[in-house]
């Protein structure tokens, strides 16, 4: 049985611009087109798109989700059992956070006692660092300036948060826009959108010309930031770093 791209969204979840931009770019072609110029989908199609979910799961990018799948000796068998490590290896770290959260919830009511250790068990301690250990080995920063940073939002309440991040949700839905009008990221609406995003930044610490290009390069390389923006859309990694690089050059000199 062959599906159209409106019947493969529709059981798959993806949408159908996101599988017709798969198309276009050689990730995902369909089994055939039709006479009415439909895409239809088989079998083989179906499990790509599998794949494909599993590794953007993982958090790698649609590029490095291309060189895998697009490989001569790719192997779909193997790749299933690599992904099932991986989501066994998710699920024991899910399991020590749902422990983490019924042990807090005893400690707040007073059934215990929890260490500070106990406190943080489950979590990732090492991402940050890793943020910023790029930013200051790539992107020209400090580890005094990193940890001024910190004291700066060491007195925001939970609204401060929430504020900062409806901004950045903002200037991502802005870019989307723009991008989807046509303009360039060196546009002059463009590169407004450029400013805020600055100004957004700022709220954490002040990028020199060195550091702001050294965040676009970690936001293009590093997986978290890649799976985070092509998630809100395809392209939009891209353009916002290109803009970001245009901003840096001509008004961070």
């Amino acid at each position: 049985m062959s599906l159209t791209v409106k019947q493969l969204a529709k059981i798959s979840g993806v949408s159908a611009r996101t599988l017709r931009f798969y198309d276009q770019i050689g990730l995902l072609k369909p089994a055939f087109y039709g006479s009415n110029k439909y895409r239809y989908y088989g079998e083989d199609q179906l499990l790509i798109l599998q794949q494909i979910l599993f590794y953007r799961e993982l958090g790698f990018s649609l590029s490095e989700i291309q060189k895998i799948i697009c490989s001569h000796d790719f192997d779909k068998l193997e790749a299933l059992h690599e992904h099932k490590t991986a989501l066994l290896n998710n699920l024991t770290k899910t399991k020590a956070l749902l422990k983490t959260i019924d042990k807090t919830i005893a400690h707040i009511r007073g059934k215990i006692i929890m260490s500070d250790i106990e406190i943080y068990e489950g979590f990732n301690a090492n991402k940050q660092s890793e943020y910023e250990e790029y930013l200051i080995s790539k992107g020209g920063l400090t580890q005094k300036e990193i940890d001024a940073s910190w004291k700066k939002v060491s007195n925001w309440q939970k609204r401060d948060w929430e504020v900062h991040q409806e901004e950045g949700n903002a200037i991502n839905e802005a870019l989307v826009i723009a991008m989807k009008a046509g303009l360039s990221p060196s546009s002059e609406k463009v590169q407004e959108i450029i400013e805020r995003h600055y100004n957004w930044v700022k709220k954490f610490w002040i990028p020199t010309q060195e550091s702001y290009i050294g965040l676009s390069q970690m936001y293009l390389e590093h997986k978290d930031f890649k799976y985070f923006y092509e998630n809100i859309h395809p392209k939009l990694l891209n353009f916002l770093t290109e803009a970001m690089t245009i901003y840096a050059n001509k008004i961070l000199d």
